[in-house]
C-alpha cells in the first residue's frame, strides 16, 4: 500500500484478485495514520505483524475489525469484506458514478461491480419517474420551438 496525500489516494497492490488499484484517501484516514506514524515510527511496513518484519496478517486484521465491532456494541453479523460493499453502496448513494466506483473497487467487468448494488435502495426512491415527467409545467416540451 502507499499513501499519496498529495492525490489524496491509496495505492492497493495485490488487493481483491491480487489486483493493483488506487482507491480514495479521506482527510480524516490521513490524519489517523499521521498520528499512528508518530506514535509508533513503523520502519518498513506501517502495520506489521509482531517483529515489525512482515506485513500484518489478513487474519490478523479480521480479529481487529472483529475487536472493533464488538466494542461498538455492532452486533450484527459480516466480515470485513462487508466493509467494501457498504464503501460501494455509500459512494452510490452519494452520486458517484459506476464506472467510477468500478475503477475505485478495480473490477473490469460492470456486472461485476452491480453486485454492490442490491443495497442501495434509497437512491432508487429519489428520482422520479419519467412519467411523471410529462405532466409537470416546469418541464419543456420535446417538441417545443426555441
Amino acid at each position: 500500500m502507499d499513501i499519496y496525500s498529495a492525490r489524496m489516494t491509496i495505492r492497493v497492490e495485490q488487493g481483491k484478485g491480487a489486483k493493483d488499484r488506487y482507491t480514495l484517501l479521506s482527510v480524516r484516514l490521513l490524519d489517523e495514520l499521521r498520528t499512528y506514524w508518530r506514535q509508533h515510527r513503523p520502519r518498513t511496513w506501517l502495520f506489521a505483524a509482531r517483529g515489525g518484519d512482515q506485513p500484518l496478517d489478513p487474519s490478523g486484521i479480521q480479529r481487529a475489525y472483529t475487536a472493533a465491532k464488538r466494542r461498538a456494541g455492532v452486533t450484527k453479523p459480516g466480515e470485513i469484506h462487508g466493509l467494501r460493499h457498504a464503501f460501494a453502496t455509500h459512494l452510490l448513494e452519494a452520486g458517484v458514478d459506476v464506472p467510477t466506483i468500478q475503477r475505485l473497487l478495480g473490477h473490469r467487468a460492470l456486472s461485476t461491480t452491480s453486485r454492490y448494488f442490491h443495497l442501495a435502495h434509497p437512491t432508487l426512491l429519489a428520482h422520479r419517474s419519467p412519467l411523471d415527467l410529462l405532466d409537470d409545467p416546469a418541464t419543456p416540451s420535446p417538441t417545443a420551438q426555441a
